[in-house]
């Protein structure tokens, strides 16, 4: 019991003070930026969907469009109205048709026809990894300051209490135990690889 006296001492309790009040402002700081990360790459996760949706759609009418001057030329009766209608071609159907003029709205067509709408939307699947990954930091964070502030809560009531009392020796080794659990947390949250 006698080497549990020395927690109670006033450089140890205001040692321990210290340093869980540094790391309950820098996990409160680093869980801070960690939220900013995870709202930033929501943001342009949110904006590339959007965008790849966008340019989904206006392939979505090119192929109509498509779709309508092919038709036109098939049925022209003129080389003149073939030579409109194929010039009116957007530059996808035009690769189709000279790769396989047989079978023009290929995959490779419509391949071609969403390449935009597709890079987009795998942007917008990083953005939404990365926001993830920013959360689990963040939340692994919050749990840290949590740990730590109560480790704090514990070692500032066993300042408060006379030297001689028991519960001065107790409140500090708990915050003793809370600040090894809250750096074995601290070092095991999760870190962000993109």
């Amino acid at each position: 019991m006698k080497a549990l006296r020395v927690l109670g001492n006033d450089i140890v309790l205001g040692t321990l003070i210290a340093i869980l009040s540094v790391f309950t402002a820098v996990a409160s700081y680093q869980g801070s930026i960690a939220d900013s990360k995870q709202n930033e790459n929501e943001i342009k996760g949110m904006q590339n969907l959007n965008d790849g949706n966008a340019e989904y759609l206006s392939a979505n009418q090119f192929i109509v469009y498509d779709y309508s001057m092919y038709d036109g030329w098939y049925t022209a009766d003129t080389a003149d109205k073939e030579e409109y209608y194929q010039s009116s071609y957007s530059d996808e159907l035009q690769a189709a048709i000279a790769a396989d003029p047989e079978n023009p709205f290929s995959d490779d067509y419509y391949n071609a026809m969403y390449t935009a709408a597709n890079e987009y939307w795998a942007d917008s699947d990083a953005g939404f990894e990365a926001a993830g990954q920013w959360d689990n930091r963040g939340d692994g964070l919050q749990l840290v300051m949590l740990i730590m502030a109560l480790g704090l809560a514990f070692a500032a009531w066993a300042s408060l209490l006379p030297h001689e009392s028991n519960m001065r020796v107790l409140f500090a080794t708990l915050a003793l135990v809370t600040l090894v659990v809250g750096l074995i947390k601290y070092f095991g949250v999760p870190t962000v690889t993109g």
